[in-house]
C-alpha cells in the first residue's frame, strides 16, 4: 500500500479542522448555556506566556493552509488574523477547508522530495517536503489544535476524546 502526500496532508488537515470546528461549536454552545461571555473562552490561555484560544486556531489554520501550498509550490494564502468571535473562527476554518479543497492528489505527487523553504524561529530553513510535513507542519498543527481543545477543557467545556477526534 502506498501512502500519498495528499492523504497525509490535505486529508488529515481537513479531517482535523472539521473536528476543531465541532469543538468550537460545543464551546460556543456551552458559553451560552452557562451564561459566560464568549470572550472569556476566546481570550483564555493555559499559561500567561501562551497564546489565547483565538490565536491557537489562527496558527492551526495557518499550518493547514501553508503545508499543502508549499508542498505544491503554490503561494500560501495570507489571512488577516482579525478573528474576534466564534463565528469568525468558524469562517476562518471554512475558508481554510475551501483552500484545501482546491488541491488534488496530482498537485502533491512527488512533493516528498520537493524543497520547501520557510522561516523557522526567525531563521531560514530548507527541508525536503516529507521532512517538512512530518517534522514541522504536522507537529505544529497538532500542537495548536490540541492546545485549543485543552484551553476549552480547562475552562469547563464538556468535551471528550471523541469530539477531539471528530466522531461527535
Amino acid at each position: 500500500m502506498t501512502i500519498s502526500m495528499y492523504d497525509i496532508s490535505v486529508g488529515v488537515f481537513s479531517a482535523r479542522l472539521k473536528a476543531l470546528a465541532s469543538v468550537l461549536t460545543a464551546a460556543e454552545q456551552n458559553a451560552g448555556e452557562r451564561k459566560i461571555d464568549p470572550q472569556v473562552f476566546l481570550n483564555a490561555r493555559l499559561s500567561p506566556d501562551m497564546f489565547a484560544l483565538t490565536r491557537q486556531v489562527q496558527i492551526a489554520t495557518d499550518h493547514a493552509k501553508g503545508a499543502p501550498s508549499r508542498l505544491a509550490g503554490r503561494e500560501v494564502p495570507k489571512y488577516e488574523d482579525n478573528e474576534a468571535s466564534f463565528a469568525d473562527l468558524q469562517a476562518r476554518i471554512a475558508k481554510t477547508l475551501d483552500h484545501l479543497a482546491t488541491f488534488t492528489a496530482a498537485d502533491l505527487e512527488g512533493s516528498e522530495d520537493r524543497t520547501v523553504e520557510l522561516k523557522l524561529g526567525g531563521r531560514e530553513a530548507t527541508l525536503p517536503g516529507l521532512q517538512y510535513l512530518l517534522h514541522v507542519a504536522m507537529p505544529n498543527f497538532y500542537f495548536h489544535v490540541t492546545t485549543a481543545y485543552d484551553i476549552l477543557r480547562h475552562n469547563g467545556v464538556p468535551l471528550g476524546k471523541q469530539t477531539f477526534l471528530g466522531n461527535r
